[in-house]
C-alpha cells in the first residue's frame, strides 16, 4: 500500500511542481516499468510475453493515463481516496457476482468506508471538477479490473512484466497524439522514472503475489489504506491542506477497513 500511495504522490508532485505534461509522465512511467521488469525477467531467465494479457495491459494503461490527467488539479489525498473508493466498489461488485458475501459487521465496515468517500466528493470549495472526478473514478475502476485479472496469475512477476510490455506501445501512441501539448521537464521525468521502475514495477509484482491469498472483497478494502498514506505525503511534501472533510473521510475509511478485516477471513 505504501507503493500505491507513492505512485499518487509522485504523479501529483510531477504534475503540480514541474512542467511535464500528463501524457509524457504516463509514457515515461510505463516505459520505466517495462525496463525494470525486462531486466528482472532477464535475471530470472523467463519470457514475459508468454505471460500477462492484452486485456490486463489495456486496463493498466487506462488506469495510468486517467490517473495522470486527473492529478493535474486534484490534491493527492482527495484523488487517492476517490481512486481507491472506485477500486473498492469495482472489486466488491465482482466478488458479489462471484458468490462472496460479507457478514453484518463487514457490511457496516464497508458502508462506513464508503461514507468517507461520499463526504470527500460533496460539492464545495475543495471538491474537484466533474471532469477530473470522472477521470479519477475511471482510473479506479480500471485498477480494480486489473487487480481482478491478476488474482489467478501463477507467475506474478512474469504476468506483470507481460502486461507492462503490452501497455508500452499503447502509451507511446498516447504521447504521439499529445505531441502538440508536449512539455518535458527533467525533475518531472525523474518522478515518472521512480514511479515506474520502483513503485509500479516492483510494487505491482508484490501486489499480484499477495492477491493470490485474498478474496476480492478483502483485497479491495485493504487498498483503502493507500489514500490515507498518500494524503499524508501530499501534506508533508506539497503543503496541501488537511481539510476537515479529508480528515473525517480518512478516519471513516480506516475505521471501515478495520471492521472488514477484523471480522472477516482473507
Amino acid at each position: 500500500m505504501i507503493a500505491f500511495a507513492a505512485n499518487s504522490v509522485f504523479c501529483r508532485l510531477a504534475l503540480k511542481e514541474t512542467s511535464i505534461d500528463a501524457a509524457s509522465f504516463t509514457t515515461v512511467r510505463i516505459l520505466s516499468a517495462v525496463a525494470m521488469l525486462w531486466l528482472l525477467m532477464r535475471w530470472k531467465k523467463q519470457s514475459p510475453l508468454e505471460h500477462g494479457s492484452w486485456r490486463s495491459a489495456l486496463a493498466l494503461f487506462i488506469y495510468a493515463a486517467t490517473l495522470s490527467f486527473a492529478y493535474r488539479t486534484i490534491d493527492t489525498g482527495a484523488g487517492a481516496l476517490m481512486l481507491f473508493g472506485a477500486v473498492q466498489a469495482t472489486m466488491i461488485l465482482a466478488g458479489y457476482i462471484a458468490g462472496e458475501r460479507m457478514n453484518n459487521w463487514q457490511i457496516i465496515g464497508f458502508a462506513t468506508a464508503m461514507s468517507g468517500l461520499v463526504i470527500l466528493v460533496i460539492p464545495g470549495s475543495h471538491a474537484p471538477s466533474l471532469l477530473n472526478s470522472s477521470l479519477m473514478l475511471t482510473s479506479g475502476i480500471a485498477w480494480g479490473i486489473y487487480s481482478l485479472f491478476g488474482r489467478g496469475s501463477a507467475n506474478p512477476a512474469a504476468s506483470t512484466a507481460g502486461n507492462f510490455l503490452r501497455a508500452g506501445p499503447i502509451t507511446i501512441i498516447l504521447s504521439l497524439l499529445a505531441l502538440p501539448w508536449l512539455r518535458i521537464d527533467a525533475q518531472g521525468i525523474l518522478y515518472a522514472v521512480l514511479s515506474g521502475a520502483l513503485t509500479s514495477a516492483l510494487g505491482y509484482v508484490l501486489w499480484y503475489r499477495v492477491l493470490q491469498c485474498m478474496k476480492a472483497m478483502t483485497a479491495s478494502t485493504v487498498q483503502l489504506t493507500a489514500p490515507v498514506i498518500a494524503a499524508m505525503g501530499g501534506v508533508l511534501l506539497m503543503n496541501e491542506t488537511a481539510t476537515p472533510s479529508l480528515l473525517i473521510a480518512s478516519v471513516l475509511i480506516l475505521g471501515g477497513i478495520g471492521l472488514v478485516l477484523r471480522t472477516g477471513k482473507s
